[in-house]
């Protein structure tokens, strides 16, 4: 399981969205100085369901090792999920007004969530293609040997 990289890529993965869910997104300075945390999560519920099943797809992905196609499609659709999510980090990055926000740096996380998807959903596609000519080499000597 660990020696392929797909899996390294989608444990990278896992692992970002779990600090990601319990890190702040950003910090809304008051009027009188103070500075509240927000937590997407809490502040947009959307975001923290969202968020949730991006990590369940992830961790479903990083544990069907022995199912390929499942794993290959799971680790896109949560590519694409996280692009998504990126998408929506960005349009709040350019809506709140500048002076009073200040993002963290775990705002860029889905996007890199998604990289690490894709690569393992590639990885995933090149075992798939190796395993399945293997197999068609197998089949060819059988052939061959059938016929003598």
């Amino acid at each position: 399981m660990w020696q392929r990289i797909q899996t390294l890529y989608l444990a990278v993965s896992t692992v970002l969205l779990f600090i990601l869910f319990f890190n702040d997104a950003y910090t809304i300075a008051a009027p009188d100085g103070m500075q509240f945390v927000k937590y997407l999560q809490i502040q947009k519920p959307y975001f923290g369901i969202l968020l949730g099943i991006l990590f369940a797809m992830t961790v479903l992905a990083l544990v069907t090792f022995k199912v390929r196609i499942l794993q290959m499609r799971l680790a896109t659709l949560s590519g694409l999920v996280a692009l998504g999510m990126t998408g929506w980090l960005a349009w709040h990055y350019f809506t709140m007004p500048k002076d009073a926000v200040t993002f963290k740096w775990t705002i860029i996380f889905p996007l890199i969530v998604a990289i690490c998807n894709f690569l393992a959903a590639r990885g995933c596609f090149q075992d798939q293609l190796m395993v399945e000519s293997a197999y068609r080499i197998r089949e060819s000597r059988r052939r061959d040997r059938k016929k003598k």
